[in-house]
C-alpha cells in the first residue's frame, strides 16, 4: 500500500465555479478513486484561493465586507462536493488561521535562508494575473491572458524571492522524466527556464492592498497572494508542525502529485518548487496539467455569455452525466469545446440511448424471464482501463468502456434473446444468453465506478434485486436555439 497525495490548484473566489474547474475536479476524483480501489492510502486536498487585490477589488464593486464576499462564493466552491460526487479528504481556505500560521513559517524559512529580500520596484501589473508582468509576457501592451484589461503600472517598495538562484536547481528537477505531464508543458518550463529567471516580488504594500496575508516583522506590508496560496499544497497536511503526521505520511514518505490547468506551469512548477528548494522542502513528484474548455470556439467569458456553470449544468443533466461529459469527451491535456448543444447530444446519443437503453433492456429481459438474480463474479475495473485512467488517458479509459457497452447492445440485436424467450424450443437458451448479458453489464457497471459512481451502484442494486431500474437518464427536452 503507498501513501499518495493528491490536489487541485485553488480558485480564485471572485466568482462562480465555472465547468474549468469541474474538469481539475473530476480528474483528480478520478485518480483518487482508481488509486483507493488498488488499495492505496489517498489524501485528497481541494479549496480556494481567497487574498489578493482581484478579490478585494471585487468584494468592494459588490458593496461587500471582504470576509463576507469570500465567505459567499467559498461555499458555492463547496457545493461541487456534492454535485460532482467528489471524494476529497479535506477543503483548505486560505484565511483559515492555520494556513496563515503556515504561510508566516514558510516566509519565514525562505528569509532565514537569505532568499527574500526588499527592493523599490516600477513595472506593469496584471490584476487578473494578480501579477507583474515582463516585456516578454505582453503583447501588443496588453496580458495575453487578460486582453480586456489595462495593465497598470505600479511602483513601490516591496519584498523579493530570489527566483534566480534556483535556475539550475530547477532545470534539474525538470530533467526527471514524467515530472510535468503532458511533456510539451515540461518543454514549455524549461524554454522558460533557459529564457533567464527573474526575482519576483512576493509583497504588496498594506495601504495599496488591505485584504493579504501580514509579512512577519513588516506591517507595512501584505504577501503576494501566489507566495500565499501555493504553501496551501503542505499546509493541508498540516505542516509545519504536523501534528497528525500526515505531512511525513504523504508529503515527505508518499507520492505527490498537482493537478493545474495549462496556464500554471510558471507558478506550479517553477516559483512553487524554488519556494520548497529555499525552504529545505522536498519538491512535488509529478504536476498534470489539463487544457481549457472553450464555448462555440471562444474562451469563457461573462461579457460573451458563454460560461458553463457545474452546478446548473448537474441540475438539468445529473452528476454523472457531467462526470461521463468531462472524462470522455473533454481532452485531458488540449483544448476542447463544449457547448449546450453538444453536451445535449452528448447525452442525449450516449447515455439516454446508449447505456440507458441497454439497462432497461437486458433489466427488463431479467426482470420478466430469468428466475432468481444473476451472481456476478466479476464486478471490477480492468487492469487496461485502470492503467490508462492512471496514466491520465481519461477518455481513452471512456472510450474503451463504452465500447463494451455497444457489442452487449449490438449481441442482443443480433441473437433476438426477446424472440426467442417466446417459443419453448428456444427459451432455455434465451435464459442463458439473458443471463450472460446481465454479467456483461456486471462488468460494465464494475468499470464505471471511478468515472459514474452512482451509474455503477444503480446498476449493480438492479443486478442484485433482479428489477429494471428507473430511467438511468431520462429523456430531455432539447436546448433552445439562441
Amino acid at each position: 500500500m503507498r501513501a499518495r497525495y493528491l490536489t487541485t490548484t485553488l480558485p480564485y473566489v471572485n466568482a462562480d465555479p465555472h465547468i474549468g474547474f469541474a474538469l481539475e475536479a473530476v480528474q483528480a476524483d478520478a485518480l483518487a478513486r482508481v488509486w483507493r480501489a488498488a488499495g492505496d492510502e489517498v489524501f485528497f486536498s481541494m479549496g480556494t484561493d481567497e487574498h489578493g487585490q482581484k478579490i478585494l477589488e471585487s468584494a468592494q464593486k459588490a458593496g461587500q465586507e471582504t470576509q463576507s464576499y469570500v465567505d459567499h462564493y467559498a461555499a458555492e466552491f463547496q457545493k461541487l462536493k456534492e454535485a460532482l460526487n467528489l471524494t476529497n479528504d479535506v477543503f483548505i481556505r486560505t484565511t483559515d488561521p492555520t494556513h496563515i500560521k503556515a504561510v508566516q513559517e514558510m516566509w519565514r524559512r525562505c528569509e532565514a535562508k537569505g532568499d527574500i529580500y526588499k527592493k523599490t520596484y516600477t513595472g506593469l501589473y496584471c490584476v487578473g494575473c494578480e501579477a507583474f508582468k515582463t516585456e516578454k509576457e505582453i503583447a501588443d501592451g496588453k496580458c495575453p491572458l487578460h486582453p480586456t484589461q489595462e495593465l497598470k503600472e505600479v511602483s513601490e517598495e516591496n519584498y523579493f524571492f530570489r527566483f534566480s538562484k534556483y535556475q539550475d536547481r530547477l532545470l534539474t528537477y525538470l530533467e526527471k522524466s514524467e515530472v510535468l505531464i503532458p511533456e510539451w508543458r515540461r518543454a514549455e518550463a524549461v524554454a522558460f527556464l533557459k529564457g533567464g529567471l527573474e526575482d519576483f516580488s512576493i509583497s504588496r504594500e498594506r495601504a495599496r492592498l488591505s485584504w493579504g496575508i501580514p509579512v512577519p516583522n513588516d506591517d507595512s506590508q501584505v504577501m503576494y497572494v501566489w507566495f500565499d496560496a501555493l504553501t496551501n499544497y503542505i499546509s493541508t497536511l498540516g505542516w509545519p508542525a504536523d501534528e497528525k503526521g500526515n505531512f511525513k505520511k504523504f508529503w515527505e514518505e508518499g507520492e505527490t502529485l498537482q493537478v493545474a490547468g495549462k496556464d500554471q506551469v510558471r507558478f506550479q512548477s517553477l516559483m512553487w518548487q524554488a519556494m520548497l528548494m529555499s525552504a529545505d522542502v522536498k519538491t512535488t513528484d509529478r504536476i498534470f496539467y489539463h487544457g481549457f474548455i472553450t464555448s462555440g470556439g471562444q474562451k469563457m467569458s461573462k461579457s460573451i455569455g458563454n460560461v458553463v456553470n457545474p452546478l446548473s449544468t448537474v441540475e438539468r443533466y445529473g452528476t454523472d452525466a457531467l462526470r461521463y461529459i468531462l472524462l470522455r469527451h473533454v481532452s485531458p491535456t488540449e483544448d476542447s469545446d463544449l457547448t449546450e448543444q453538444l453536451m445535449y447530444d452528448y447525452y442525449n446519443a450516449h447515455l439516454t440511448n446508449g447505456i440507458g437503453n441497454l439497462v432497461a433492456r437486458v433489466m427488463k429481459l431479467a426482470e420478466e424471464h430469468l428466475f432468481e438474480p444473476v451472481a456476478l463474479s466479476d464486478a471490477n475495473a480492468s487492469p487496461k482501463h485502470l492503467s490508462l485512467v492512471g496514466a491520465f488517458k481519461f477518455n481513452e479509459a471512456m472510450d474503451g468502456i463504452f465500447q463494451m457497452i455497444s457489442r452487449a447492445d449490438e449481441r442482443i440485436n443480433a441473437e433476438e434473446p426477446y424472440k426467442k424467450i417466446k417459443m419453448p424450443e428456444t427459451a432455455d437458451e434465451a435464459r442463458l444468453l439473458i443471463r450472460t448479458v446481465v454479467q456483461e453489464l456486471g462488468k460494465i457497471a464494475g468499470e464505471l465506478e471511478w468515472a459514474m459512481p452512482r451509474t455503477s451502484s444503480r446498476i449493480l442494486a438492479a443486478i442484485r434485486e433482479n428489477k429494471k431500474p428507473e430511467n438511468l437518464f431520462p429523456r430531455l427536452p432539447a436546448p433552445a436555439v439562441l
